[in-house]
């Protein structure tokens, strides 16, 4: 983990993902994008991040999905939904799915930075939470 915490990108839009991991990088997170959303999971499998950031709608496994996944697999993550589909059943299915928001494209970069913040707080919080009740139950001393 490095800096204010470790973010995932997925967006099908090299664009978005370009723009985020610059501004997120310049304010110390360390950002990992992805435009494949089969290739993210991949990657979520694999390592924990504070926060993911997706789209909402994409090819393939889409960003409810994605939201599943990490709920089953990487408890304290947040995920932030973004997407240009902004309608109230899709944001109330993304919160009612335990998202942390839901944000409408166009955003302002600077507000997003703020949320994936304040979120990627809470996720460590949580992550640091979830590994001490693993060692616990594993019976690590630490």
């Amino acid at each position: 983990m490095s800096g204010r915490g470790d973010v995932l990108v997925l967006d099908d839009e090299a664009i978005v993902c370009e723009r985020l991991r610059e501004h997120l990088e310049k304010h110390d997170f360390h950002v990992e994008t992805f435009t494949d959303s089969q290739a993210a999971l991949d990657r979520l499998a694999a390592k924990r991040f504070d926060v993911v950031v997706t789209d909402l709608k994409m090819k393939g496994p889409d960003g409810l999905d994605v939201m599943h996944f990490v709920r089953r697999q990487a408890q304290g993550t947040q995920v932030i939904i973004i997407t240009g589909y902004g309608s109230i059943e899709a944001a109330r299915e993304a919160e009612f799915s335990g998202a942390y928001d839901f944000i409408s494209k166009p955003f302002q970069m600077e507000d997003l930075r703020r949320l994936i913040a304040k979120a990627a707080a809470r996720g460590r919080k949580l992550g640091r939470g979830a590994e001490r009740e693993r060692r616990q139950e594993g019976g690590d001393p630490r």
